[in-house]
């Protein structure tokens, strides 16, 4: 069974938590989190916020199953980061011949895709 948990306008880049998700990508959620307190990015909180999610999420659906789940057998099946919208900000930097251009912000969608390795 599979449950999904996705965190949307995350202001960071999306190849900057794509690296972070290479990293826990097919591993156990328990070795995932322990993984993710050593890596030294910014954007750590986010991902981890968005698999305890994923996690509690499976949980409920295993419950309401009328199963037993049990917490070593969870996995990361898949996850990514996609390109958000980059809106301006309303913040500006100089420009050339005394112009002034507004700041445009990379925002990313986080999505993990964890699992128990059973067929719902």
């Amino acid at each position: 069974m599979d449950a999904i948990a996705r965190a949307r306008f995350q202001r960071v880049g999306p190849r900057k938590v794509g690296q972070v998700l290479d990293e826990i990508r097919g591993k156990k959620v328990l070795q995932a989190q322990q993984l993710l307190r050593m890596v030294p990015r910014a954007c750590v909180g986010v991902v981890s916020k968005t698999l305890l999610s994923a996690a509690e999420n499976l949980k409920l659906k295993v419950t309401k199953a009328g199963r037993q789940l049990l917490p070593e057998r969870v996995y990361v099946k898949s996850c990514f980061a996609t390109q958000g919208p980059m809106r301006p900000m309303r913040r500006v930097r100089p420009a050339p011949m005394g112009r002034a251009m507004t700041f445009k912000r990379k925002v990313c969608h986080v999505t993990v895709v964890v699992s128990d390795g059973q067929e719902g």
